[in-house]
């Protein structure tokens, strides 16, 4: 009943304008990486008020709509996710994190990563054991290591900027777009923290990476280091 309550909110709040704007955001057309994707047109502040009112959804029910073609259930099943993790005991964070990785061949858009894999995935592994980690890093699936690199924004926030490079290494020649821009924003956050680290990284590597990585990681340098660093004369 409650998931049946929780599509009609869906159906209710969607909106036919934003849900072409969101096709097309999303690169859901045949080829791209988000296809078979169907949106209902419903923002995300929408789905965040929408998922407070069922964190009580049963897993078998948040599998249903990790399972479905409609992003915004998906989405909402992963916001739910994230905060009963943020609210439970540690028998409890344990449950979800593994509940997570059982589906995480579900997350399957950048949205969908970028919400939800910090904050189940890095904070989980802040502590422990990060070599699932390691191991999506090296995955065929996009989304997969896209979850890698992104969840170690935790770590970096906590000062721990280890494993971040490390993943980075790992997909310093991905050739997607998606890996390369994620990697690179990472890589960003890290020189925030201790710019001396994401130099130290850069130095023997900044020629060998894709332009786009490159990019993103350098946006907050000043203007002539910058430059340097794209002629690649530094």
């Amino acid at each position: 009943m409650k998931l049946k309550n929780l599509r009609k909110v869906i159906r209710d709040s969607a909106n036919e304008k934003h849900a072409k704007t969101m096709q097309w955001f999303f690169k859901t057309g045949k080829g791209e990486y988000g296809e078979g994707d169907k949106f209902v047109g419903i923002k995300v502040p929408v789905q965040r008020q929408i998922a407070k009112k069922f964190l009580d959804l049963e897993n078998e029910d948040l599998k249903i709509l990790l399972k479905s073609k409609i992003h915004e259930e998906k989405l909402i099943a992963l916001l739910i996710l994230v905060d009963n993790y943020q609210k439970a005991n540690d028998k409890g964070k344990e449950k979800v994190y593994k509940f997570y990785l059982r589906n995480s061949n579900k997350i399957n858009n950048w949205d969908l990563v970028d919400l939800s894999a910090p904050k189940i995935m890095g904070e989980h592994l802040l502590k422990n054991d990060k070599q699932i980690l390691f191991k999506f890093a090296r995955s065929k699936n996009l989304w997969k290591r896209r979850i890698a690199v992104i969840s170690t924004y935790t770590f970096i926030k906590n000062k721990q900027f280890k494993t971040t490079l490390q993943i980075s290494d790992i997909l310093l020649n991905d050739d997607h777009d998606l890996i390369q821009k994620a990697v690179g924003w990472m890589l960003r956050e890290v020189g925030k923290q201790d710019l001396k680290t994401l130099e130290n990284f850069l130095k023997p590597r900044y020629n060998k990476m894709p332009r786009t990585m490159l990019r993103y990681s350098i946006e907050k340098f000043p203007g002539k280091k910058r430059k340097k660093y794209l002629k690649g004369t530094i």
